[in-house]
């Protein structure tokens, strides 16, 4: 997989999460590979069924803010898996993420996301940043 199709995914992520589009995010988690979820302040999800069951209780949730991101760097991980790093801008916090796509059927697929309070991020370019909503 090349780090910009990880990207592109990256920001199919984002999308999905702001447009509370449960079959959108569901198309981009793995269905063959384990995968973790680690949302800021919950505990640890393992596997599709309670990674998938968080993010309709989070789509359901009507004063879920929105989630902008900005600097996402790819970073290639071996073979078929690429992790991106970027920083999400929710509620006026911003967070450092890292989104691991690993290659299924051709296409980049999440096994991994997870998301934390960064105390010190770098600033915000503009011509970095994408508004997905």
């Amino acid at each position: 997989m090349h780090p910009s199709e990880a990207e592109f995914a990256n920001e199919a992520f984002y999308m999905a999460f702001n447009r509370r589009d449960v079959a959108a995010m569901e198309a981009l988690w793995s269905a063959r590979h384990e995968a973790v979820c680690l949302h800021p302040g919950w505990p640890a999800l393992i596997g599709r069924e309670a990674i998938m069951d968080s993010w309709r209780s989070i789509f359901a949730n009507p004063d879920q803010p929105p989630v902008t991101f900005h600097s996402a760097s790819p970073c290639r991980m071996g073979d078929g898996m690429v992790a991106v790093v970027c920083y999400e801008v929710v509620a006026g916090s911003t967070m450092v993420a890292t989104n691991l796509f690993i290659e299924e059927d051709g296409q980049p697929k999440l096994v991994l996301h997870q998301s934390g309070i960064c105390a010190r991020p770098p600033p915000m370019a503009e011509e970095t940043s994408l508004d997905v909503n």
